[in-house]
């Protein structure tokens, strides 16, 4: 009698090919569970172990698809500089475009540059201008780091990452699982159409409170991230 062909795993054949590309960076259709738990204990002691020393930080987001010659690019370094020679120490997600440029900044100023980067399939590579590094593979511990130790956000232009900071942050004030802090957004032209729609249409509804607008403010310039910040601790 023939032996039954056996069918092909599809999802351990794409978990072997990811596993060759980027070796020990990512475990997307991993099954082993204790496993997961130990990595995901490591990146927080890791993060903390070493964050711990910055309490007086301020966390930068934005793009990383802006080049050098955007304006946004000049104005999230400006910022970072302003910020850093304020005393306070400049965390980024670690990898190009914006969050290069406030590292940048911060570098410039002769602060505290620190780069949180993340592992991702389309591999995001570490800006050079961070002057402590630390390189994670989940998403949600990465977070943590910002939120950890921030005392305030800014929020440049970005894409799906930055809404998902922005709105992860305000979230929790909200929810009271974290202090309030200042949300800074940079760049009304950019986020006027996001400000108009909450208001207009997620308000209107009753789906946010009219305070719940009141949880972030918004700029056109770095003096005015600085402004904003030290007024809320005066």
């Amino acid at each position: 009698m023939a032996k039954k062909r056996e069918r092909p795993d599809f999802r351990k054949a794409i978990q072997r090919a990811l596993v060759h590309l980027l070796p020990g960076k990512i475990d997307v259709y991993g099954d082993d569970e204790q496993a997961r738990i130990r990595r995901i204990s490591g990146e927080l002691a890791r993060g903390f172990k070493v964050l711990r020393r910055y309490q007086n930080a301020v966390s930068i987001f934005g793009s990383s698809r802006l080049g050098p010659k955007d304006p946004y690019y000049k104005l999230a370094e400006k910022t970072a500089y302003l910020l850093s020679r304020a005393g306070y120490s400049i965390i980024t997600g670690g990898g190009p475009s914006i969050m290069e440029a406030a590292n940048k900044g911060a570098r410039r100023a002769g602060g505290d540059s620190i780069g949180l980067n993340i592992y991702i399939p389309m591999e995001q590579l570490a800006n050079r201008y961070a002057t402590t590094q630390l390189e994670f593979h989940y998403f949600f511990v990465r977070k943590v780091m910002f939120v950890r130790y921030a005392k305030a956000f800014v929020i440049f232009p970005g894409g799906y990452g930055t809404l998902d900071e922005l709105f992860e942050s305000i979230n929790l004030i909200q929810t009271v699982r974290i202090a309030q802090f200042p949300v800074v957004l940079v760049g009304s032209r950019y986020w006027q159409g996001l400000l108009h729609w909450l208001m207009s249409a997620v308000q209107r509804r009753g789906c946010i409170s009219p305070g719940d607008l009141s949880l972030f403010s918004l700029v056109d310039k770095a003096e005015d991230v600085v402004r904003t910040i030290k007024k809320f601790y005066a």
